[in-house]
């Protein structure tokens, strides 16, 4: 009896996915993350760097995209310094690393990490390089620090791109 409802929860699971995921390829990466709030400090974000536009066009783009969450984590005051006029040009920055040009689903980044001998260099958007690497059966990407973020959800289709979630924000160097 316990099986029968893992088994009937997980198909309901699926099937929202499977709505949520259709829902999002009509519409594009900042409409995506703009709809779920999740992403609300994101969506802040890229309004305040004014990425809307670019992130709105016609790509392909990868967005690893971390959550409010995640942001959570940056120390006090961090978020509300980076969304201040003045520090456009390094929230900018930090928003591009979590770009990629075209859209890398996550098998292709498994496939980089499985022949690149466990370590795949992905090149960002803002010219920088994120560490892909396998850990306990979970994809990470190691920032130019050091830090280590965890994909959450991968393959989140829109009209321009593909979502993966990060429960870190990537800094460069």
């Amino acid at each position: 009896m316990k099986n029968k409802n893992v088994i009937k929860s997980l198909i309901v699971s699926l099937m929202l996915l499977l709505v949520c995921n259709v829902q999002a390829q009509d519409k594009n990466i900042v409409e995506t993350a703009s709809g779920s709030n999740d992403f609300s400090t994101l969506v802040a974000a890229v309004k305040a760097a004014d990425l809307v536009d670019v992130l709105s066009s016609k790509g392909p783009f990868t967005v690893f995209a971390p959550t409010n969450a995640a942001f959570n984590k940056l120390p006090d005051g961090t978020v509300e310094g980076l969304l201040k006029p003045e520090s456009k040009e390094t929230l900018q920055m930090i928003l591009k690393y979590h770009v990629v040009s075209g859209s890398v689903m996550a098998a292709d980044v498994v496939d980089m990490i499985k022949t690149s001998n466990g370590k795949a260099t992905i090149v960002t958007v803002s010219g920088n390089k994120l560490m892909a690497q396998m850990k306990d059966g979970a994809v990470y990407l190691v920032d130019e620090n050091g830090n280590w973020s965890k994909i959450t959800a991968t393959d989140m289709k829109t009209s321009n791109g593909v979502i993966h979630v990060v429960d870190s924000v990537l800094l460069p160097k």
